[in-house]
């Protein structure tokens, strides 16, 4: 990693994965109720109004484009759960912007088309298999109910070896995030979204790292991320 990244080791996953299968599961091995949410009207209306603003401090957007530019994130990309921005330092060739706001994905200059899309209604990708080069999804994994199939999904539509990056920081709107998502730590919130990975199937192993330095005041920035397994 690049200096001032912070690679963290395998016991954050090996923590929750023990936490997240008792007897009696359901949603893929996940303890039940870990994907319900307090809110649990349509997302429509809770998105509905444009917010064009960032969820995160400027370092922790600047270590957002600082990791897809580490790890190669270009060509054709796919910025799924998107909003008006998608802080890549440089944009990719092509940037496809999926998300809930109309407005909010209109004001986004990076992106080359845009495409509203309910993934909680409908975890299914819109595109063709092997479509894209990469994919990246910026605080906004802890909103997803059904990531499993996410993940299923995105494998599908990168082509072999590209990749899926996760950032996420501890801020979220927490009537909307999952009941799981909500009940542990950093450290958690990296071992779920490596379970996720795992869990979904056609993943090289994930890697996972703290993007901003601990001893500096502001919001730490995770990273989580794994490349589509090539195929046999």
């Amino acid at each position: 990693m690049q200096p001032g990244y912070f690679r963290m080791s395998g016991v954050a996953c090996e923590h929750v994965r023990m936490a997240a299968t008792p007897p009696g599961t359901d949603d893929h091995g996940f303890p039940d109720g870990f994907f319900r949410r307090t809110d649990e009207t349509p997302d429509g209306g809770f998105y509905g109004p444009p917010r064009l603003v960032t969820h995160i401090d400027d370092r922790a957007v600047a270590a957002v484009g600082a990791i897809y530019r580490h790890l190669g994130v270009d060509g054709r990309v796919l910025d799924l759960m998107s909003s008006w921005i998608s802080h890549f330092v440089t944009p990719p060739r092509e940037l496809v912007v999926l998300g809930m706001n109309q407005a909010e994905l209109g004001a986004n200059t990076a992106a080359t088309s845009r495409v509203v899309h309910d993934l909680n209604i409908d975890p299914t990708l819109p595109f063709e298999d092997g479509s894209f080069d990469g994919v990246t999804c910026c605080v906004s994994i802890d909103y997803l109910t059904t990531p499993i199939e996410v993940f299923r999904e995105v494998q599908r539509v990168l082509v072999p070896g590209g990749t899926f990056v996760n950032t996420f920081s501890n801020r979220c709107f927490p009537t909307k995030a999952i009941h799981g998502w909500l009940a542990t730590d950093d450290e958690g919130h990296c071992a779920i979204v490596s379970e996720y990975f795992r869990r979904s199937g056609g993943w090289q192993d994930p890697e996972v790292a703290l993007l901003t330095p601990p001893h500096l005041h502001g919001d730490p920035l995770y990273a989580v991320w794994a490349r589509s397994a090539p195929t046999p």
